[in-house]
């Protein structure tokens, strides 16, 4: 199964005085990627039901080239298990019919609770999407 694919209309208010994207914003658009991925109503329903959420464990990003004021982008996501208790998503920003990816990202989250302690990923969750491992 290929990477999921999220669309994202880069506006001016996304940018810097040089017209480039500010580079904290790509942790938004790989957000809003990962949101989509595993369905915002489920991720609602995760926490107002069972209690869990996600939070970002680690991250490393690669800066390859900036993005600009009304480029038309593709997030590619893919994700695998790390362990019982960590998924890692690689994200991409790529322009559509790129030759290479804009930005790369390792985005590692973890499962926790109510009590922010930390909890085995869900099954439904670790089977959405055709997550790998």
């Amino acid at each position: 199964m290929g990477p999921h694919i999220h669309h994202v209309q880069i506006y001016y208010e996304d940018t810097d005085f040089s017209g480039i994207v500010y580079h904290p914003n790509y942790l938004k658009y790989f957000e809003r990627a990962r949101e989509h991925m595993l369905g915002v109503e489920e991720l609602v329903r995760l926490w107002d039901e069972d209690g869990i959420g996600f939070v970002v464990y680690r991250c490393s990003m690669e800066f390859k080239e900036g993005a600009r004021y009304g480029d038309h982008l593709e997030i590619r996501t893919t994700a695998r298990m790390e362990s019982e208790y960590r998924a890692v998503f690689d994200q991409q920003v790529w322009r559509p019919g790129g030759k290479s990816a804009l930005v790369k990202a390792s985005i590692e989250m973890v499962a926790v609770n109510r009590s922010n302690q930390l909890v085995k990923m869900p099954a439904h969750v670790r089977s959405a999407g055709g997550w790998e491992g």
